[in-house]
């Protein structure tokens, strides 16, 4: 997915996972945040630095990530 510009991996930023703008705040944060039935505006609120679109990327970041590798299962 080329056209994400609002997510960073740096080894040396919460041990390399993907994260907002290079801030302390993870992909999986966001999507936990929203899974658990927070809204856009809650977490807003909570992460003051930021941005609406920071919340939509990090849903299509793992929306893609969760569709990239396809695996196996064993017959029964």
């Amino acid at each position: 997915m080329n056209n994400l510009t609002r997510i960073t991996l740096n080894p040396e930023v919460m041990g390399g996972k993907p994260c907002i703008r290079g801030l302390r705040v993870t992909v999986g944060t966001i999507v936990g945040l929203m899974a658990s039935g927070y809204s856009t505006d809650d977490i807003l609120k909570a992460y003051p630095y930021l941005e609406l679109d920071d919340i939509y990327e990090a849903l299509a970041y793992a929306a893609w990530r969760a569709e990239e590798i396809e695996v196996p299962l064993p017959s029964a």
